[in-house]
């Protein structure tokens, strides 16, 4: 263990904890906009940077490791001038479209923005134009938005393991993109969405559904797969308009593609919300209840077994269920209807 002094108050952390972490552990709060605690550090955007005793310029809190007897310092007038300067340099070339940004109210630097009182920027000047707009159905690109954290690109890099992005060009025309800055075309598992503190990436399907003050948050799990991710449905006027997770779940706040992206069918107006049956062969499906379907299904199965033995029977199950689940459903074929014709269909 390793015990420093962090704004007169005493701490032992663990041996490798950064500084950042060690304050975290103390609730003291730092501003940031590319730390990521289920990331490696990167200290891209120095909005954490503290003063240190022995150390003659302040430091990324987020990269430097705790040492025996550090003195560390995370709030002065001089730290306050810095930081805000900072944030001055990133709003001067970003655009000034908050009225109309999809991240409106859930925006990391519109919130710094408001914590440091910027109504007027002393760098105001030219701005970058990256408004293409790729040909996909989820991913939103507004890189005019983006503040090069590097956030999208180590998430899609550490987490994905797809590196369809990366930093490309310098200087004042540096932004993130795709390879030969063509269109995005990876696996659309949104990792990036969901962790931009900006407006640079959105999802599609968000647009005009719904600003944050609106929006109610319902957790449940997502029904994709039998993983049992964690996700928060956000809904305005019982319409689920975007799907999100929370990072203290057992899937850290990641999702695929149908997990973050495939919830418009929940809102069609065609969509199944009861059991059809045909009560007459050859007849139309007509809506019942449930115990109308159960009981037809027991009816056709002990016909069927009566006739033609339990071998005529066969069970397919499914990778939207549990393993819980998916054991019962191969017990009950087994056990109770009598046949080894039970077979999955997430298998090769």
């Amino acid at each position: 263990m390793i015990t420093l002094t962090i704004n007169g108050r005493e701490i032992s952390v663990s041996e490798g904890t950064t500084v950042f972490e060690a304050a975290k552990e103390l609730e003291i709060e730092m501003p940031t906009l590319c730390y990521e605690p289920r990331l490696k550090p990167y200290g891209g955007c120095r909005l954490c940077i503290v003063e240190i005793e022995g150390i003659p310029k302040p430091v990324t809190a987020c990269t430097t490791p705790a040492t025996e007897n550090m003195v560390v310092n995370t709030n002065s007038d001089y730290l306050y001038r810095l930081r805000r300067t900072i944030v001055e340099l990133l709003l001067s070339d970003h655009p000034n479209d908050c009225m109309i940004c999809t991240r409106a109210g859930d925006c990391t630097l519109q919130e710094l923005a408001y914590f440091y009182k910027l109504r007027e920027n002393r760098f105001k000047g030219e701005t970058r134009k990256h408004d293409r707009i790729d040909e996909n159905p989820f991913v939103k690109r507004e890189m005019d938005k983006c503040i090069l954290c590097g956030l999208c690109v180590r998430v899609c890099d550490e987490v994905q393991g797809v590196n369809a992005i990366d930093f490309v060009n310098r200087g004042f025309n540096s932004n993130i993109s795709p390879p030969y800055e063509k269109d995005l075309d990876c696996e659309f598992c949104g990792q990036c969405v969901a962790i931009c503190p900006t407006g640079a990436l959105t999802g599609k399907v968000w647009a005009g559904e719904g600003r944050q003050k609106n929006v109610k948050h319902t957790e449940t799990v997502c029904g994709y797969c039998g993983c049992g991710c964690n996700v928060t449905l956000h809904t305005v006027r019982d319409r689920v308009v975007r799907i999100s997770s929370k990072r203290d779940s057992h899937n850290q706040g990641w999702l695929c593609a149908k997990g973050r992206f495939g919830y418009e069918f929940i809102n069609k107006n065609d969509r199944l919300k009861t059991p059809l049956i045909r009560r007459k062969k050859g007849g139309e499906l007509e809506p019942a209840t449930w115990e109308e379907a159960f009981d037809l299904i027991v009816s056709r199965f002990n016909s069927i077994k009566k006739k033609y033995g339990p071998d005529a029977l066969a069970g397919l199950a499914s990778a939207r269920c549990t393993n819980e689940e998916n054991y019962a459903f191969q017990k009950f074929f087994r056990a109770v209807i009598g046949t080894n014709n039970i077979d999955h269909c997430a298998r090769y």
